[in-house]
């Protein structure tokens, strides 16, 4: 089989990396094409992976929306010499397009409800749309749900495994206290009109933390000046292994609340889309697992972190919980390779039904 792989974000990297590779073991054929966000490209490269580069649609609304059919063509051309037979990506636009205009299949997966301008733009080209049982939009019969989160496919027990050496290049141990930021840009489409921490917020977390412990960010962008200093310098492949043994996370990501969660780490996220239309995802890891806190309000995020700072065995809590809900979830990667390569008899025997009911939440 000929698969187009498309990554519009860093965190499509770690989505797919494990499926892309347990498929060329097998003999399939995989194309990547990738846009420049971040450090998708960095990413990419040190996990030595060979794709092509189809630029970015920059940050502003009206360039993205220029953009769109730049990319579309860009991509055409990118992968007609191919001749692919599937096209696989997480939401995207320019895969939807581009394999109606082919006449191939687009399997998307998909986990952010509040993404109406992308949903208008792919839904309607896509041939099978894959998202966690916690999803509360329906697409229809083209729409199936998997017990799961896109992020178990590399964090899964089968695939990831913490390794210690990593706390070395940032001077800790695993038995260490510290904590893991995370501050986004909020330039992507579905980020309009959304904001996380502001810079006061900011600096008010870390010198409340760093009072007990040391502090490590992770951020889109230039840090402010007061903040420079706590900046994390290591490999970006290597966050996970940091996350893993960081006493909390806190910040204003959504990709990074539910890895830390998944890895076990206390998280505290704090954005305007939390509220009564927040992500079903982020309300099951609440709710029904008790990994993480969502806040839309800084100062009460804040409060949370100092009261978790205080707290006997917080770590130990955690993973424990973690073990109820991998045991929960499936091999998402297993998952995602055994639907494609039977796709889509795959599709067909699916059963449309959600494991999770957020009402009862």
């Amino acid at each position: 089989m000929r698969i187009v792989v498309d990554i519009n974000h860093p965190a499509h990297v770690h989505y797919f990396k494990n499926f892309i590779w347990q498929m060329q073991k097998k003999g399939h054929e995989i194309l990547i094409t990738a846009s420049e966000k971040d450090i998708s490209y960095t990413l990419l490269d040190n996990y030595g992976f060979s794709y092509v580069k189809i630029g970015n649609y920059g940050k502003s609304i009206w360039k993205k929306m220029i953009n769109i059919p730049v990319l579309d063509l860009k991509m055409y051309l990118a992968v007609r010499k191919f001749k692919p037979d599937l096209f696989l990506g997480f939401g995207s636009i320019r895969a939807a397009h581009v394999s109606k205009l082919m006449g191939k299949p687009y399997v998307a997966f998909d986990d952010s409800e509040p993404s109406p301008f992308e949903h208008i733009l792919y839904v309607p080209f896509a041939d099978a749309i894959l998202t966690p049982t916690s999803f509360k939009k329906n697409f229809g019969k083209k729409h199936h749900f998997y017990k799961g989160f896109i992020e178990l496919s590399y964090l899964h027990p089968d695939y990831f495994s913490p390794n210690p050496s990593a706390l070395e290049i940032i001077g800790e141990k695993p038995d260490s206290r510290f904590v893991i930021m995370r501050f986004v840009a909020w330039n992507a489409t579905h980020d309009v009109g959304k904001k996380g921490f502001d810079l006061a917020s900011k600096i008010r977390i870390v010198k409340e933390i760093s009072k007990e412990m040391n502090v490590y960010i992770s951020a889109e962008g230039v840090l402010p000046n007061e903040l420079e200093p706590y900046k994390i310098k290591i490999s970006p492949e290597k966050i996970h292994d940091i996350l893993y043994y960081s006493y909390m996370f806190i910040g204003d990501s959504q990709t990074m609340t539910t890895e830390a969660a998944l890895l076990g780490t206390p998280a505290i996220r704090c954005n305007s889309f939390v509220g009564e239309n927040d992500m079903g995802n982020f309300i099951e890891l609440e709710k029904k697992y008790r990994l993480i806190y969502n806040f839309n309000d800084p100062s009460k995020a804040i409060n949370k972190a100092v009261e978790l700072m205080n707290e006997v065995r917080l770590k130990e809590q955690w993973q424990k919980k973690r073990e109820t809900l991998l045991n929960d979830k499936i091999d998402v990667t297993k998952f995602m390779v055994d639907f494609i390569e039977k796709y889509p008899e795959s599709f067909d025997s699916l059963k449309r039904t959600r494991n999770f009911n957020i009402s009862n939440m």
